[in-house]
């Protein structure tokens, strides 16, 4: 089944060219380039022209309209760094564009298994005479600073003059829209070149810029290889490099100019040396092996990662395109992490959220540890900020994680749906327990995992209280944030018991192994007594009248808001709604104590958990990409099969058919995570334990089979789950329990297991 996104003939409006810069954008975790025409658009065109390089950013002011005290009056922002995209091709001193009544066979591909974004067409010219153009673009997954663009011209009966111009801009400005609170509202000027110079011999240029307020540094290169009948013309050097080639076709012929970027940041990188060391490395090995080094490990990658079902080729198709941005939006090197939009655009300014470790990092840690394992890090990597973030609320010890930051610093301006999300600390934690039950990677938890467990539990000690033998947690948002600031939110209070029991629970291990950190954090059997008596105490609140889980403390004594006789163009409620008007109101912007339902699903009889599904669901705008993919896994955990697929198929194609009107600020990073939880720990049941991995699949009435792959404390799982058997193998060496339908097997690689399907598992 080819991994291809194709669009052919598609209008060229601007609505349609923003959005597909998102759908084609291309990216490695290091840097992102968006899907621009290399060409550029019409004058009254908008364009979000973008390159970015995962954790480089800038410090910009927040305003705030009261300064109060610790209130963030400065964001860390997402930088816009070059322009290298910039090619423009002349014909007879003709500019070749699309934008023009004589071109036909438009094409866009993007090859998820040659990892390369493709864009061709015929230009007509004023003779009447032909010429096949392509550009190809590759962002390396290999060599993560190098970007390239393969130029193709094709001749069929032209014959004449040909000039290709290259571009390379040392700043670029970020986009903005004051209208939308998800984007930067304000102009800032963020670069500032301090070098900008052509190598003569080598044909290169180097441009490097400086932040304005972060001290830190980018540097881009730019150098090109042509065809024999191309040579190199004019240099021009204004704000940036101009590079021209100039030549002739003839009929019949074919030229090409390939162009290399690289991207290179102080925080990664030694400027001075790295860039030659880096050009050089490129230079080894002409474009079509980088190709297939690209190829090679989208290979791998595919064949520990795919996903597929029977019966729903553009769900296979959504399937492929969120697990290829997953792969292209991922930090690699604990200095980065995912942002909300991944390198795909702006929107939410290339804030880190909560959304890596409860939709993402699940990805991951079942497909490529060693990722998840870097993703935990970068959390370690700002443990410190943490717990300057925790001082400044004025918290005696422990850490905090921001809500919303690049390299540390809380980033939020508006702390009710912000700041309060204490909860970001037990989901952290939540991913690292996770990570180690599903690798067995002691050493990761013994060297860094366990230390940010520590820090987090200390710091629920100190922000909770105990009333009348129970352990409370007061003024905190939990995920729903049309519900702000209250007392015992469900969700981050069960979140919390789990993690303080599952410390206490494996201290004696840790103390075994010699944890390092325990002697330097002074850990005493005591502090570990006091998380079991926390856990043990834990308020959750419940609501006896209806039988159902409390979203918290007064959440079901509000009046309902109907959202069912609110007119549609009031949604998203946040862009309409005052939210003090919400925060009174029972209204959940996503899910919230359903959530909870899914995560800790131990927890919860299948009875009560459909009856706070049922009265929580009618209450639920999903006005967040978050918030469907939930519904649907927990539907099948409450039987509803068909309930799951409509939520599934709600959420699994909302980039690809832009359902939510925004994909042109860049993909939902979030919701293409939680479109893998909702196949494999929702219609395949999978839930990773203390102890083995339990599966219960279910099918809904469309799909005839579900077919993944997991990696399983370093064994490959494949799962084949039909409506007559599931079949399950391994090549593993170590034989693994495997628990399906709440029947226990052994998995090992000299026998498959073949067990009924159960219709109403």
């Amino acid at each position: 089944m080819s991994k291809k996104m194709v669009r052919k003939d598609f209008s060229l409006t601007n609505e349609e060219l923003l959005l597909q810069e998102t759908l084609f954008h291309t990216a490695n975790g290091y840097i992102g380039v968006r899907g621009n025409f290399e060409e550029g658009y019409p004058e009254s065109f908008v364009s979000s022209r973008g390159q970015y390089i995962n954790g480089f950013y800038d410090i910009a002011d927040m305003k705030q309209a009261e300064q109060l005290y610790g209130f963030p009056n400065k964001k860390q922002v997402l930088l816009n760094v070059a322009d290298t995209q910039s090619i423009h091709l002349y014909l007879d001193e003709e500019e070749v564009t699309v934008f023009t009544d004589r071109i036909h066979g438009l094409t866009r591909v993007l090859d998820m298994e040659n990892g390369l974004a493709l864009r061709s067409f015929v230009w007509k010219s004023k003779q009447g005479k032909e010429v096949e153009i392509s550009y190809r673009r590759m962002t390396s997954l290999v060599l993560l600073p190098l970007f390239t663009i393969e130029v193709e011209v094709k001749s069929r009966d032209f014959s004449g003059k040909v000039s290709i111009v290259s571009e390379h801009f040392g700043t670029a400005e970020n986009f903005v829209n004051p209208d939308d609170p998800r984007m930067a509202a304000e102009a800032e000027k963020y670069l500032t070149v301090k070098e900008c110079v052509y190598d003569e011999e080598k044909q290169m240029s180097s441009i490097t810029a400086e932040t304005t307020n972060s001290n830190l540094r980018v540097q881009t290169v730019v150098f090109h290889e042509v065809s024999d009948s191309l040579e190199l013309g004019a240099i021009e050097e204004h704000e940036g490099i101009t590079t021209v080639f100039d030549g002739e076709i003839t009929e019949g012929e074919t030229i090409s100019l390939n162009k290399y970027s690289l991207f290179l940041d102080s925080r990664r990188y030694d400027l001075k040396t790295d860039a030659s060391l880096l050009a050089k490395e490129v230079k080894k090995q002409p474009l079509e092996g980088w190709y297939r080094k690209q190829k090679e490990y989208l290979a791998a990658f595919w064949n520990q990662s795919s996903v597929s079902v029977e019966g729903d080729p553009l769900l296979n198709d959504s399937l492929n395109y969120s697990l290829y941005s997953l792969l292209q939006s991922a930090g690699k090197d604990g200095i980065s992490n995912i942002a909300a939009k991944g390198l795909s655009g702006e929107g939410y300014e290339g804030h880190y959220f909560w959304d890596t470790e409860i939709y993402m990092l699940p990805f991951f840690t079942l497909t490529h540890p060693e990722i998840a394992k870097k993703l935990i890090e970068f959390r370690y990597n700002i443990l410190e900020s943490a717990k300057e973030n925790a001082a400044v609320l004025g918290h005696k010890q422990g850490a905090l994680f921001p809500w919303r930051t690049i390299s540390g610093m809380e980033c939020s301006g508006y702390y009710p749906s912000g700041t309060a999300q204490y909860h970001i600390n037990s989901d952290i934690a939540y991913s690292i327990i996770q990570y180690y039950q599903a690798t067995g990677d002691l050493e990761t938890l013994l060297s860094y995992g366990g230390e940010i467990l520590i820090e987090t539990s200390r710091l629920w000690l100190d922000a909770g209280s105990y009333e009348n033998g129970s352990f409370k947690l007061n003024c905190m948002t939990g995920p729903d944030e049309y519900t702000c600031v209250v007392n015992n939110n469900y969700y981050t209070n069960i979140s919390v018991q789990y993690q303080l029991s599952w410390l206490a629970d494996h201290y004696p291990l840790l103390k075994e192994k010699q944890a390092p950190f325990l002697d330097r954090l002074g850990v005493t059997d005591e502090e570990i007594a006091d998380y079991r008596k926390a856990s043990e105490a834990m308020y959750l609140p419940y609501s006896e009248e209806l039988q159902i889980q409390a979203q918290d403390d007064s959440f079901l004594a509000k009046p309902v808001l109907p959202i069912e006789e609110l007119p549609k163009e009031k949604f998203p409620l946040l862009l309409n709604y005052h939210p003090l008007f919400l925060y009174r109101h029972q209204v959940c912007k996503q899910a919230d104590l359903v959530l909870a339902y899914f995560l800790h699903d131990q927890a919860f009889n299948k009875e009560e958990m459909k009856r706070g599904y049922d009265y929580y669901e009618k209450l639920t705008t999903h006005d967040s990409s978050l918030s469907s993919c939930i519904f649907s896994i927990v539907a099948n955990q409450i039987g509803d099969v068909e309930k799951a697929y409509h939520y599934f198929d709600e959420s699994s194609k909302i980039d690809i058919t832009n359902s939510h009107g925004n994909t042109q600020d860049g993909i939902h990073a979030a919701n293409m995570g939680g479109t893998y939880l909702g196949l494999v720990f929702g219609f395949a049941g999978l839930r990773i334990r203390k102890d083995h991995l339990a599966l219960n699949p279910r099918l809904p009435k469309k799909w005839h089979a579900l077919h993944f792959t997991v990696n399983y404390q370093g064994s490959p799982i494949k799962v084949a789950a039909g409506k007559q058997e599931i079949i399950l193998t391994t090549e593993g060496n170590e034989p693994k329990r495997i628990v399906v339908y709440d029947h226990e097997y052994t998995l090992t690689a000299s026998q498959s297991l073949k067990i009924p399907y159960r219709k109403e598992g």
